[in-house]
């Protein structure tokens, strides 16, 4: 992307991202919306490889960056709502390796349970799909009239997403820490 404008330079990364559709669904080549709108801030990315934002967003962004709308990039996808994640209930092993992946939390369940999707939270990203190892989860078309999810309703829940992943990942580091200290040293004699 070339600006036309180089007093552009140090855009709000905040400006940016508030005009992607949070669906963090990293077909624009980045790990979500944040990175990719610091990617446009950085003057590093094209604007136009958000397919779920698509030239809603590529014209939102061409203003805010003073570049010229461009068509989306093919290689991203096509803007084309791609539904919600569909969990087959008769096939699902309960595995529970969809949870993880999905940005917003949009599926319940618990390992070896059944999982669901929550059809009014899923921003059709379909990151869960690829995890599933009995390819039980695919995309199906919206309910009629069903809205898709809003930016902020996404970024709310992904920061969530994020804050418990943090939490768990940090909860492990303690309670590994700890087995680690509480367990003898290695070739020191057993206490008795």
């Amino acid at each position: 992307m070339t600006r036309r404008d180089s007093t552009l330079e140090g855009i709000d990364v905040d400006r940016i991202d508030a005009l992607l559709p949070q669906t963090q669904c990293t077909r624009c080549g980045y790990d979500g919306c944040r990175p990719y709108a610091q990617a446009l801030a950085e003057d590093r990315a094209s604007i136009n490889r958000c397919p779920p934002g698509g030239a809603v967003a590529i014209e939102a962004l061409a203003g805010l960056l003073g570049c010229e709308p461009v068509p989306l990039d093919p290689a991203c996808g096509t803007d084309a709502d791609p539904g919600v994640a569909w969990i087959d209930q008769d096939a699902c092993i309960g595995c529970a390796r969809c949870l993880p992946p999905c940005p917003v939390d949009a599926i319940i369940g618990a390992q070896r349970y059944l999982h669901s999707v929550l059809e009014r939270s899923c921003t059709g990203c379909a990151l869960c799909i690829a995890s599933c190892p009995v390819d039980c989860i695919v995309m199906r078309p919206r309910a009629l009239g069903a809205p898709a999810p809003l930016p902020g309703e996404n970024r709310e829940r992904y920061e969530g997403h994020r804050a418990r992943a943090q939490r768990g990942a940090h909860e492990r580091s303690v309670l590994l820490a700890a087995r680690k200290r509480a367990a003898p040293a290695q070739g020191a004699p057993p206490s008795q």
